[in-house]
């Protein structure tokens, strides 16, 4: 629906309809163009349908998740902290960025990182 509203809004453009036509026309339209909220970006364009799957497919394909994505699957601060505490400890973080991260954890919480990420994270919609 979206992809169809933006298209009226590209045509509506290319046929110079002035913005008071395109806002009596298109009510609903041009107040979330506004708002200028659920917009997606388009980092490429491809034609052929089964390059776009296989490109997309191998999207975390060689990913090396980081502290983040580890803290954002747990459940509760504590957990955060000690998984905090075993990556200083392993030498995959540097003391300074994981008192960083003590510091955003105790501050803001443990949401402040992102959403939590469930199990099968990596793998849903046929990604991997």
């Amino acid at each position: 629906m979206l992809h169809e509203s933006l298209a009226l809004a590209e045509r509506a453009k290319i046929m110079k309809i002035d913005e008071k036509a395109f806002r009596k026309m298109f009510p609903n339209l041009a107040k979330e163009m506004d708002e200028k909220q659920q917009r997606v970006g388009v980092s490429s364009v491809r034609s052929d349908v089964k390059a776009a799957e296989k490109a997309s497919s191998k999207r975390f394909v060689n990913y090396m998740p980081d502290a983040i994505d580890f803290v954002r699957r747990c459940d509760n601060e504590r957990q955060a902290g000690e998984i905090i505490g075993y990556l200083e400890k392993r030498k995959e973080i540097n003391p300074d960025y994981a008192q960083r991260l003590r510091k955003q954890l105790k501050e803001k919480g443990l949401r402040s990182f992102g959403p939590k990420k469930e199990g099968g994270y990596y793998s849903k919609d046929g990604i991997v």
